[in-house]
């Protein structure tokens, strides 16, 4: 056949490290295939056969590797084929060889699973590339399998049965055609060669038909028995073994390109359990890859999901904390102090800044490392988002608007100078006011004329390398702390009012409903939303789920609502049609406690009379009757907000009876989960904020959001991103 050339640029930052060339070199040993053998294909197709036994090629053999000692998995057929090749050059020529020591510097790491993971040869380990991990992962070649299951046989065996076959059928005629393979069965036939292993036997019954046998007391029996009642030692006990793998290695098979990569982040508990982000990412990483494989297959791109793993690195105040712990509840104070200790380091002074230091070298490093390996990524614009959990999304956030706290001092201190200078002060108090101005300004350019100085030991706002498209925050707490630091919602429905989109495109809030450490965001730009609910995240296995950027927004169940406004309250606090309505809000989860008291049926109907209050607030005529769930929506989703919602005015472009807020958010930032159907709700609350890393809900949303572009259709570019 002839010898494929390898594609440019494919493996996923693999560069050039193991040259296909070198297997065409003078006596070598190991071309990809022969080409003076004609072959033969089995019935129906599959791996190809050549007409007389020889050395294996290297497409047959197919290396292994794996994880957390589970079942062996195969590498795809571009990462076999080359890990074979380096396998090779360890060899003196002629053939495969056993590794040397002394040659085993010679040959590079080969870079396998889309370029994460690097295989070192001669000690047949994986370990991955852009995270560290103590444990290493084994991977072994394979040349003789199991029938059915197509695992390997362990690498010792294999080495001595291929010896032997070679020995003992090299240069044979393999049988004229499979059909014979397939109709002539083995009971009946004596065995034409045999090898006595450790704990097993092989029988050859032809060069095609091999079986494997274990020599243990209770198999011998076994075969003893049912050898009498007639049964042939092959059907009764033996294991049938393929010499090659069942299906060719082949550079074709490929992973495809990364056009997109996700640094997830991780929140509190780190130290705790360190890893633990690791397995978090990989398990987000898995649902992605089936996600893939079923909504976006058609695509020649795919998205990576790398780990950024902050906390560990960290000193911060060494064992102090630990020196003054009290032993009683040891435990659990341990806990506490590897967990929810990050938050007040995150608010202390003195700490804050490695924190945030610590995270935004470990991004620039993963961010430059990944291009280096990938240099072809920024030439064809590729794109990065963050997906931060917990604590993570404060941090993240941070660093990429460049806040700090005394940056929220300075502030505080421009404000009270204008309070002073508004009110009206003494001749005396005037001149020194003035005095301390022209100080201030004289200290302030004595400070920047000295930090221009000693600019190399002025720390810098931290600068990330990469401009963010997408920042998900999952289980956030942000909004706490932005409004802790003073943010208030506006009159403008832009997500710059927080996030400036000239710092990321796109912000988004994923959270559980019944996630305690999780906060709404919209709110904030606009306060009207606190009385919107949430966009409802699809379950992946909805049928053409609504777009998100046609989903409609729906008012939240308001409690306690009245009905007009009370005689003590003054006018002025009614809301202008300029500003945001101001509404007694429904304390959000607050069906916790409601669900046990009424039915859906019974919420449905107590969900009609709170409608007509919230009508007599927004309506312009009191005899239009409120509008019902919209029928858009799938009827999962109906009958999920039953309880929570009373319909679902639009209110964007409505012709109902229901008023048009005058501003709008420009992007839905909020997006829930949806409960599950027996989920206790309570249970739920402990459990919710350690739940977003394998949903495959989670996984489907991601990826919508980050193929938007990759989808749209030019002719609607000039609809709304989702």
């Amino acid at each position: 056949r002839r010898h494929r050339p390898r594609p440019e640029g494919a493996g996923g930052g693999c560069g050039s490290r193991v040259g296909l060339a070198s297997s065409e070199s003078g006596g070598s040993g190991f071309s990809l295939a022969a080409a003076t053998l004609p072959e033969r294909r089995r019935p129906g197709g599959g791996r190809p056969r050549y007409e007389v036994v020889r050395e294996l090629g290297a497409e047959e053999v197919r290396w292994f590797y794996r994880e957390d000692r589970k079942t062996w998995k195969p590498f795809i057929g571009y990462d076999s084929l080359r890990i074979e090749l380096a396998y090779r050059a360890l060899g003196p020529a002629g053939g495969p060889a056993e590794p040397q020591e002394g040659e085993a510097a010679a040959v590079e790491p080969v870079c396998v699973r889309s370029g994460l993971y690097e295989v070192d040869v001669a000690s047949a380990e994986s370990y991955p590339v852009y995270w560290n991990q103590t444990e290493k992962i084994p991977v072994m070649r394979g040349q003789w399998f199991i029938d059915g299951t197509w695992q390997p046989l362990e690498e010792e065996e294999s080495n001595l049965i291929e010896q032997e076959h070679l020995n003992r059928f090299k240069g044979q005629q393999l049988q004229e055609s499979f059909d014979m393979e397939v109709s002539k069965p083995v009971d009946g036939k004596e065995a034409i060669h045999s090898l006595k292993l450790s704990r097993n036997h092989v029988d050859w019954h032809s060069v095609d038909e091999v079986y494997l046998y274990s020599d243990a007391t209770t198999s011998k029996i076994a075969r003893t028995v049912t050898q009498k009642l007639g049964f042939s030692k092959a059907s009764s006990s033996g294991t049938r073994l393929h010499r090659g793998y069942v299906e060719e290695a082949t550079l074709e098979d490929k992973p495809p390109q990364t056009s997109h990569i996700v640094f997830v982040v991780h929140g509190i508990g780190q130290k705790m359990d360190q890893g633990r982000i690791i397995k978090n990412t990989a398990m987000m990483r898995d649902t992605a890859r089936k996600i893939e494989e079923k909504y976006f297959s058609n695509l020649a791109t795919h998205v990576e999901f790398l780990p950024v793993e902050w906390r560990s690195k960290l000193t911060l105040d060494g064992d102090t904390v630990d020196s003054i712990t009290p032993d009683k509840v040891r435990g659990l104070r341990d806990m506490l102090n590897s967990s929810a200790m990050d938050i007040m380091y995150y608010t202390s002074p003195l700490y804050r800044d490695e924190l945030v230091k610590g995270l935004q070298q470990e991004l620039n490093r993963l961010y430059t490392l990944f291009c280096s390996r990938n240099p072809e990524f920024e030439e064809k614009g590729g794109k990065v988002s963050i997906v931060s959990h917990s604590l993570g999304c404060v941090i993240t956030y941070d660093i990429m608007t460049g806040w700090n706290p005394v940056r929220l001092y300075e502030q505080l201190l421009q404000k009270e100078e204008e309070e002073l200078e508004d009110r009206w002060m003494s001749y005396e108090e005037q001149r020194l006011l003035e005095e301390l101005y022209v100080t201030k300004q004289r200290l302030k350019e004595i400070e920047e004329r000295l930090h221009g100085l000693k600019a190399s030991t002025i720390s810098k706002p931290p600068v990330l390398k990469f401009k963010v498209e997408n920042f998900f925050c999952m289980g956030s707490p942000l909004a706490v702390f932005l409004a802790l630091r003073g943010i208030r919602p506006g009159n403008s429905g832009s997500q710059d009012h927080i996030l400036p989109r000239t710092i990321c495109n796109r912000l988004l809030n994923i959270f559980h409903p019944t996630d305690p450490v999780a906060y709404r965001l919209e709110p904030l730009i606009l306060k009207h939303y606190s009385n919107i609910s949430p966009v409802q995240i699809h379950w992946y296995n909805t049928a053409n789920p609504l777009p998100y950027e046609h989903m409609k927004p729906s008012f939240l169940n308001p409690t306690k609502e009245p009905t007009s406004v009370p005689d003590g309250e003054s006018v002025s606090t009614v809301p202008s049609p300029t500003t945001s309505p101001v509404m007694v809000r429904r304390h959000y989860g607050e069906s916790i406690t409601n669900i046990g008291k009424a039915s859906i049926l019974g919420a449905a109907s107590i969900g009609k009379g709170l409608g007509g209050m919230l009508f007599s607030r927004f309506g312009r005529s009191s005899t239009t009757t409120p509008q019902t769930l919209e029928p858009g929506k799938d009827g999962a989703e109906g009958d999920d907000k039953k309880a929570t919602t009373v319909g679902t005015p639009p209110l964007p472009h409505s012709s109902s009876g229901f008023l048009e807020p005058i501003v709008e958010l420009e992007h839905r930032i909020d997006f829930e989960l949806r409960e599950g159907l027996v989920e206790s709700r309570y249970w739920s609350a402990v459990t919710s904020h350690t739940a977003y890393w394998s949903s495959l809900d989670i996984a489907l949303f991601l990826l919508t959001f980050m193929y938007k572009h990759d989808q749209e259709d030019p002719d609607k570019s000039n609809l709304d991103a989702i």
